[in-house]
């Protein structure tokens, strides 16, 4: 089974190491921009754990997706326009109710064909394979904003959304990784599947069929297709995913618990398609809502395609919480926003 909740004390020791104003940063931070702590940052930073692979690739493809923003403002034919913003919303729900929802936590389960779906789309997002994301993801919950965290927000706001990808993970990340159980994703046939066939599954999914079928059936130039419905979408579904890392960890109130760093980020639970009320789901990681309020005046765009695969019988064992159980852990660790937050958003 997936990891429900931090393991308090393993965690607890790997906070000791931290000085009493970073404990205290915990609590009472800003997002500010910083040059002098930037340049300070840049000339203390090992740049032999730096991967030059990835850091070299992350700037061609934003060169490359700047360029799509271009076609896709000037050139770019309608059909492709719409298209991509299709291939978003796959791709987007392939990492919030596969990836996360259904792999990582198992929040609900579904059927073979459901999941199969859902594998797909997971691959359109070319964020590494389900088990591997699955994996980082447990890590993250378990040792929250400590050295075994893969984009520990305490390392700074760039490193929390995509530095981690491009710096070596820190020994804590692996050694913590090694330890978890992971056998219902090796004994998951559709997971192991994908897994075994990732590499060229992904170059199709995510940029070769992208490119392909404006061009055959609506008569898109292929360098427009391969930009916009390619690279410029791509983009744009990491970072709204990587908000999730690093703004909904940085920016918001607290009403289920004031200690750590996730919050209530209505911007990226919109963006996210309903991953941005993040306070919650940290402290009810087995919500397959990800938030008290479902629906769409929530932004929980999420919760209301797992709702209708229940309703046609895909998904099953919906788990969520209590509203007694909320209650009291908002009474005990809440901010005292609770009250105003839940009357604007019913």
């Amino acid at each position: 089974m997936a990891p429900q909740a931090p393991d308090s004390a393993v965690k607890d020791d790997l906070l000791d190491d931290l000085t009493p104003q970073e404990q205290a940063e915990l609590v009472e931070r800003e997002l500010k921009i910083n040059l002098r702590g930037i340049i300070s940052n840049l000339r203390n930073l090992d740049w032999s754990k730096v991967v030059w692979r990835n850091l070299i690739m992350f700037a061609l493809l934003h060169i490359y997706s700047v360029y799509g923003l271009y076609l896709a403002l000037f050139h770019a034919k309608w059909r492709t326009i719409f298209f991509s913003v299709v291939l978003y919303f796959m791709a987007a729900l392939g990492i919030t109710m596969g990836a996360h929802r259904l792999w990582s936590h198992r929040s609900f389960k579904a059927r073979t064909p459901l999941r199969v779906v859902l594998a797909l789309f997971q691959t359109i997002a070319f964020q590494n394979d389900i088990y591997e994301w699955a994996r980082d993801h447990r890590v993250h919950h378990k040792y929250s904003e400590t050295d075994a965290d893969p984009h520990n927000a305490r390392r700074g706001f760039f490193f929390s959304h995509m530095g981690w990808l491009m710096y070596r993970k820190h020994p804590d990340v692996i050694a913590k990784g090694k330890g978890l159980d992971l056998s219902d994703l090796e004994n998951d046939p559709v997971v192991m599947l994908q897994r075994k066939y990732y590499l060229p599954a992904v170059v199709t999914a995510c940029f070769v069929l992208p490119t392909a079928i404006p061009c055959i059936y609506w008569g898109e130039h292929v360098v427009t297709a391969l930009m916009v419905a390619g690279f410029l979408r791509y983009t744009i579904v990491l970072h709204i995913t990587w908000f999730v890392n690093s703004l909904a960890h940085w920016v918001g109130n607290k009403p289920y618990d004031k200690s750590i760093y996730p919050s209530q980020n209505s911007v990226v639970a919109y963006l996210a398609l309903g991953e941005g009320w993040h306070n919650y789901h940290h402290v009810f990681p087995w919500d397959y809502r990800t938030a008290e309020l479902g629906g769409l005046v929530n932004y929980n765009i999420t919760c209301l395609v797992i709702d209708f695969c229940a309703k046609i019988g895909q998904a099953y064992d919906l788990r969520t919480v209590t509203p007694e159980m909320i209650g009291r852990r908002v009474t005990r660790t809440g901010d005292g926003t609770y009250a105003s937050m839940t009357q604007k958003a019913k």
